[in-house]
């Protein structure tokens, strides 16, 4: 399923003529493709839907290679990121000409199907931002966390699956709930997979996210239930290396708080409702990526 969307994309690449261009596009890892799987299932593999879902992808790559360079990201998906190996420079503009074909690409969709799509990278540029801004200072406030999540990174995930209903007439506003809430539950479980799973299975340290300043859901809600001492404990943790000391002591209040778990309950929430959406419309091969997700290990 997942073939013709490599080749697709492989194909614009080549329509640049330009031979270090696909090289380094070779070298990218591919990841889980969740955004093309998501406008096949939708729209099915019309030669549309495969440009579409390829459109998509080639955007999704070039926000991970900015995303990389303003976090200093040594690797990505458990191999060495194109800013570790190229330098800043070679991952920016890597990241500029996908994006820019991309939208050279798009222009050729139904007016509104561009519109969603552009419409999302405009919001992710604007979270990629906020992210920065929330990772100066430890952020309890879990509003401004929240509007982050949804522009970094599930309005892309939103637009995706509306964008694919458009181009297979079905109920845009149906599945652009299922994408909001299922790009928004995926950063949640992202936030604790940080935190429980090893640096082998997330291919990056373990919470990585809090010494890179990031002040995730379940650290929202650890502040929430700890004392005032433990409190500015755990602020003065923020964006600073982590000894095993600092990390067993934040396991062990995570859990003991029950933030870990409270995090959780609001991404299956928010799962439950994408699966039930997706049932009603006889979509359960989207249903089940929705509690894979929830109930993934990484």
């Amino acid at each position: 399923m997942l073939e013709s969307v490599e080749a697709r994309m492989e194909a614009f690449i080549a329509d640049l003529d330009n031979r270090e261009i696909m090289d380094l596009f070779r070298r990218l890892p591919a990841g889980k493709r969740l955004r093309a799987k998501l406008v096949l299932k939708i729209a099915g593999e019309r030669e549309e839907a495969v440009k579409l879902a390829a459109v998509i992808e080639m955007i999704h790559a070039a926000s991970l290679l900015h995303d990389d360079v303003i976090d200093d990201a040594q690797t990505r998906r458990g191999v060495a990121s194109m800013n570790a190996t190229e330098g800043s420079k070679q991952a920016i503009m890597m990241g500029d000409i996908l994006y820019s074909k991309g939208f050279e690409e798009l222009t050729g969709f139904e007016r509104r199907i561009a519109a969603a799509v552009a419409g999302a990278v405009t919001q992710l540029s604007i979270g990629e931002l906020m992210d920065v801004r929330l990772g100066e200072r430890f952020n309890p406030d879990k509003e401004a966390y929240m509007k982050m999540v949804y522009q970094k990174t599930a309005a892309l995930i939103e637009a995706t699956a509306a964008s694919a209903a458009m181009l297979a007439g079905k109920e845009a506003e149906v599945y652009a709930t299922y994408g909001r809430n299922l790009g928004i539950a995926f950063q949640i479980i992202d936030d604790i997979l940080d935190i429980t799973q090893s640096a082998e299975k997330l291919g990056k340290p373990a919470m990585h996210d809090l010494e890179e300043g990031k002040t995730t859901l379940p650290y929202i809600y650890l502040y929430e239930a700890l004392g005032e001492r433990e409190r500015q404990k755990l602020i003065s943790l923020h964006g600073k290396p982590l000894d095993e000391s600092a990390r067993a002591w934040i396991k062990e209040k995570m859990v003991a708080s029950g933030a870990l778990q409270r995090a959780y309950l609001e991404a299956k929430a928010l799962g439950e409702e994408a699966v039930a959406l997706m049932r009603k419309a006889g979509e359960p091969a989207l249903a089940e990526i929705v509690t894979a997700m929830i109930e993934r290990e990484f």
